[in-house]
């Protein structure tokens, strides 16, 4: 399997090239074109539940499509619903933790469960429920915007909840309010992820949910009458 990434940051397209027998699994959707030679199976990944789980608390999709170069070699290709970047991964036995909506594909043998965040992380709708993935495999994963990677230093590192898009498990972290009610309601910030140890984290450059917050002055209403 051969993969490019085209066109980043702002509107990344993500080329698989595929020998004749191999296949890539991505999130329903995300399939912009393909070659003849690849056909499409549709299934629940990990059951009904696990599938279940993954739509209800993690916003990513029920079904999922497998790729195969089942007629000789062949390309898909792969784009984010958003306007963003796209990150490729080599998963060798190791894990990585995904908000929302962050997954776009990946090795069928990459294993895809959703994890609660636990207490910590309740009052942050972007880290309540989280995306692991681990195994061995390619690993594909998207954001708003341009993607930054981050070693996180000894001191540690804050980030807003709405630009948290990936990070490894070995660092631990914290959801917390920026100053008290007042400061979040004037200052436009909310709340924020402490992370602390040791690891790696990948933030996004812009926010979904700024981004609906500035156009929705804008957005006509529906008239009373």
């Amino acid at each position: 399997m051969n993969i490019t990434i085209e066109h980043g940051p702002a509107f990344a397209l993500a080329r698989v090239q595929l020998a004749s027998g191999e296949a890539i699994r991505a999130e329903s959707g995300a399939m912009v074109s393909m070659s003849t030679t690849v056909e499409i199976e549709t299934k629940m990944q990990g059951g009904f539940l696990g599938a279940l789980a993954r739509k209800v608390l993690s916003s990513e999709s029920f079904f999922q499509n497998t790729f195969t170069a089942a007629r000789g070699a062949g390309e898909v290709t792969f784009a984010p619903s958003l306007m963003g970047d796209i990150q490729r991964r080599e998963m060798n036995g190791s894990d990585l933790l995904l908000t929302s909506g962050s997954y776009l594909a990946s090795s069928p043998g990459l294993e895809l469960q959703t994890k609660w965040g636990g207490m910590k992380s309740f009052f942050a709708k972007e880290g309540l429920f989280l995306l692991r993935a681990s195994g061995h495999g390619t690993l594909l994963f998207t954001c708003y915007g341009a993607l930054v990677e981050i070693d996180v230093p000894a001191a540690g590192y804050v980030v807003d909840t709405g630009h948290v898009v990936a990070f490894e498990p070995s660092l631990d972290y914290e959801v917390r309010k920026v100053g008290g009610i007042k400061s979040m309601f004037l200052s436009g910030e909310g709340l924020v992820c402490s992370f602390s140890g040791r690891g790696k984290l990948w933030i996004q450059t812009r926010s979904l949910d700024a981004f609906v917050g500035a156009i929705l002055p804008f957005l006509p209403t529906r008239s009373s009458n």
